[in-house]
């Protein structure tokens, strides 16, 4: 496909991400604080969730969790920035004007990082919760497991699943509405997250040789 017969099949349908974008932007703007989109995107920048996500060494039952986690992390954060390089979208026009780009791929839109990022986390809990339901019998509880873990069999609360999947969807739906990105980019952002999980929890499961189980 050449270059002028991309442009002809994709700009049609950029022209009305954009505007669906913008106008889902201008519609919610007068009745949404910027704080607490902003909170809800601190909450997912990599700089944050990264380190947070190390509080998992606390629980041991839940380090089989922590490698393919980390590691899909920062296949995450390789792989969108490639994505974004290749492609090169612009931001909106009506971006926040408080954004600050961590590197170089910041600038660019396509897809969202943020939205790939909170479903990847989310994706990976709903999918470990499931695996992990006949293999936490570590009777051991740590302050986290308190949290995470149901104090009867071990097993994953499944009030935490949906609370982390609410919280995936506001802050993805957050990108548009702080004029971060389109609709397209987050959609895409979300779809790679998944599917990320379904990479890490599969093939990045290397807790028997540093754990010894």
């Amino acid at each position: 496909m050449s270059p002028s017969t991309a442009a002809i099949i994709v700009g049609p349908i950029l022209a009305v991400d954009a505007a669906v974008s913008h106008a889902i932007h201008t519609a919610a703007k007068p009745f949404l604080p910027p704080f607490l989109l902003l909170l809800l995107e601190i909450s997912a920048d990599f700089r944050f969730s990264f380190p947070v996500s190390l509080s998992l060494l606390l629980s041991p039952p839940l380090r089989s969790f922590l490698i393919p986690f980390l590691l899909g992390l920062l296949l995450d954060l390789i792989l969108i920035a490639l994505v974004k390089l290749i492609f090169r979208r612009a931001r909106p026009a009506y971006n926040h004007p408080s954004m600050s780009a961590a590197v170089s791929a910041d600038h660019y839109s396509f897809p969202s990082g943020h939205a790939s990022r909170v479903f990847f986390v989310a994706a990976s809990v709903h999918f470990f919760s499931a695996a992990a339901e006949a293999t936490m019998v570590d009777p051991s509880y740590s302050f986290l497991d308190g949290w995470i873990r149901d104090n009867h069999d071990g097993d994953v609360k499944p009030e935490v699943v949906v609370v982390v999947w609410i919280w995936a969807t506001v802050t993805a739906i957050s990108r548009i509405l702080l004029g971060r990105h389109y609709v397209l980019d987050v959609a895409t952002g979300a779809c790679f997250g998944i599917v990320e999980a379904l990479f890490a929890l599969r093939f990045l499961r290397f807790e028997e040789k540093i754990f010894g189980r």
